[in-house]
C-alpha cells in the first residue's frame, strides 16, 4: 500500500433500520385484492374508527404525515370497490393501510459515498467548507435509493456532520414534467422506433413540450392508426417508457437535507438507483450546476442516467444517448474542456476511458487511457468518482479489482489540457480494506463514488464491503508528488 499518511476519521456512517418511508403493499392478484376490500367494507364504522385510531398510534410517531400517502394509496385500489356508496375517510385511510407497507431504505447498507461542496456557504468559518454528501442506501429486495447527509470541513480538517433526522420523505414527482425534443427523438433513433408513428407523434410538438402535450399526441396518432399494428403499438410503448424514464422531482424545503431520499420512480430503475456520482459542475459563464451520473437497475439491465440540480430541492433525472451510454462508472469532469464537455466512463468493463462532447446527455467515442497494470487491480479498474482539477492535473481516484475479487483504491494523473494524456499513476494502491473493513454484504472491498479537496488535504469517504461509510484524508502535496515521479 502506498506510504502516503493517511488520517482515518473516528466517523463511521452507519445504516439505520428505523428510517423508513410507507409504500404500496398492493397484491398482484385482482382476486386477493377485492377479498381485502371486501372484509373491509363488511366493518362497522365504530370498528373502522377503532381500526384507524391502532393505526395512528402504531405508525404516527415513525411518519411526518401517514394520512395524504394512505388516501394516496386508497385511490390506487378505488377502482375495485364494489359499493356505490360513499366511504368516510376513516374507511378510505383504513383501505389505504389495508394497502401500503414500511419500507426500511437502509436496513441493508448504507455506502458507496460521494461528497460535493454545499451549494450554501453561509456562516461558514473562513478556511471551512460545508459539504454534501450522497450514499447508497439499501434495503429489503436490495433496493437501492440516494440518500444525503450534511456536514462541515472546519479549518483545521476536522469533519462533522448535522444530527440526522428520524423521519424520512420522499420528494412530489412533478406530473408535468417538460421534454426536449432534440434529446427525445436521439434515443427514439438509438432504440430504432424511426417510423411513421414516431414521425406522427413528435411532429407536432415543439422544440420543448410537456408531459401533457406528448399525451395529446400521443391519443391522437393512436386513434389515426387504429387498428393498431404491432410496431406502432410497440413504438407508442417506448415513448410512454421514455417518457416515465424522464421526471422532475421537488422536495418541501422546509426538509432537511437527510430527510430527502430519491427512490426509484421509473421501470428501469425499478431494482435500484446505484451508485450516484455527484460532481459540482461549473459552466464557462459562471454558472453552477450539480450532475450525477448514476445506474439504474431493473433486475435484468443496467442503464447509466443522469440527475441535475442546482439547490438539492428539484431535481430532474434524465436518460443519456450515444453509443458510448453503456455498463457502469461514468463520471463527468466538473468543467468544460477546450469548451467540451468530458466523461470517464467504462464501456468494456475492464477499462477506463474518457470521452468529449458539446452536450451533456450525449455521449460517443470513447478513448482508451488506461488498462489494469499491476497485481492489485489486474481483474478490472474504474473510477471513484469525477475528476478533482488540481495544478499538476486532473486527479482521478481509481479503483481496481484483483485476486479473490479484492477492491482497492488507487490514482492516477492526467493532462489538464488533454485528459487523454496520463501523466502518472500509483503503483500501489491508497486504500486496500483491513480489519473490520473487511466484513460486509460484499467482502473486501474499498469503494469511492467521490472525494474532494479541502485546503491542502484529499477528502476520501468510502464504503467498506458494501456496509458502511468511513472517510480518510491525506496530503494532497505528497499525493501529487508520488504521482508526477511514478
Amino acid at each position: 500500500m502506498s506510504c502516503l499518511n493517511l488520517t482515518r476519521h473516528q466517523i463511521i456512517l452507519q445504516p439505520e433500520s428505523a428510517r423508513v418511508i410507507i409504500r404500496p403493499f398492493i397484491p398482484s392478484s385482482a382476486r386477493s385484492i377485492a377479498a381485502i376490500i371486501g372484509r373491509t367494507l363488511a366493518l362497522t364504522e365504530d370498528e373502522v374508527e377503532m381500526e384507524i385510531r391502532a393505526v395512528r398510534a402504531d405508525f404516527d410517531g415513525r411518519h411526518f404525515d401517514i394520512e395524504p400517502t394512505l388516501l394516496e394509496h386508497f385511490a390506487r385500489v378505488q377502482s375495485d370497490i364494489f359499493t356505490q356508496r360513499p366511504l368516510s375517510r376513516s374507511r378510505q385511510l383504513l383501505i389505504g393501510a389495508l394497502f401500503s407497507g414500511e419500507y426500511s431504505l437502509e436496513s441493508a447498507a448504507l455506502f458507496n459515498p460521494s461528497i460535493v461542496p454545499h451549494p450554501d456557504q453561509s456562516n461558514v468559518p473562513a478556511g471551512g467548507l460545508r459539504f454534501i454528501m450522497s450514499l447508497r442506501a439499501t434495503g429489503e429486495g436490495h433496493i437501492s435509493s440516494i440518500e444525503f447527509r450534511e456536514g462541515l470541513l472546519s479549518p483545521n480538517g476536522g469533519i462533522s456532520f448535522t444530527p440526522v433526522s428520524r423521519y424520512v420523505s420522499l420528494p412530489e414527482v412533478l406530473p408535468n414534467p417538460s421534454y426536449r425534443k432534440k434529446r427525445f427523438l436521439i434515443k427514439l433513433h438509438e432504440m430504432g422506433f424511426d417510423n411513421e408513428c414516431t414521425t406522427s407523434v413528435m411532429g407536432t410538438l415543439g422544440v420543448d413540450f410537456t408531459r401533457s402535450d406528448l399525451s395529446g399526441s400521443v391519443a391522437r396518432a393512436r386513434r389515426e392508426s387504429l387498428p393498431l399494428s404491432h410496431e406502432t403499438r410497440r413504438t407508442l410503448e417506448c415513448i410512454q417508457w421514455l417518457a416515465d424514464s424522464n421526471y422532475e422531482l421537488r422536495f418541501a424545503e422546509k426538509l432537511a437535507l437527510s430527510e430527502r431520499i430519491l427512490f426509484p420512480v421509473s421501470q428501469n430503475e425499478s431494482n435500484g438507483i446505484e451508485d450516484a456520482r455527484f460532481v459540482r459542475f461549473v459552466e464557462d459563464d459562471g454558472s453552477i450546476l450539480y450532475y450525477a451520473t448514476y445506474t439504474a437497475y431493473n433486475g435484468r439491465a443496467i442503464l447509466p442516467q443522469l440527475i441535475e440540480t442546482q439547490d438539492f430541492l428539484h431535481f430532474r433525472v434524465l436518460t443519456l444517448n450515444g453509443t458510448a451510454v453503456q455498463n457502469k462508472g461514468m463520471a463527468l469532469f466538473p468543467r468544460r474542456i477546450g469548451g467540451r464537455y468530458a466523461m470517464l466512463s467504462r464501456q468494456d468493463d475492464e477499462n477506463l476511458f474518457v470521452m468529449f462532447s458539446d452536450n451533456p446527455h450525449h455521449w460517443s467515442d470513447p478513448n482508451l487511457i488506461l488498462r489494469p497494470a499491476e497485481a492489485w487491480e489486474s481483474v478490472k479498474i474504474g473510477n471513484c468518482g469525477s475528476p478533482i482539477e488540481t495544478a499538476a492535473g486532473w486527479l482521478v481516484i481509481t479503483h481496481g479489482v484483483g485476486p479473490m475479487r479484492k477492491y482497492c483504491i488507487g490514482a492516477a494523473l492526467l493532462d489538464l489540457e488533454d485528459p487523454t494524456r496520463v501523466i502518472g499513476r500509483l503503483r500501489e494502491p491508497l486504500l486496500c480494506p483491513e480489519g473490520s473493513e473487511r466484513e460486509g454484504y460484499v467482502p473486501n472491498v474499498v469503494y469511492s463514488c467521490g472525494s474532494l479537496i479541502h485546503g491542502d488535504q484529499l477528502i476520501l469517504p468510502y464504503a467498506m464491503s458494501d456496509k458502511a461509510t468511513a472517510i480518510v484524508s491525506l496530503p494532497l502535496e505528497g499525493l501529487l508528488a508520488q504521482l508526477t515521479a511514478a
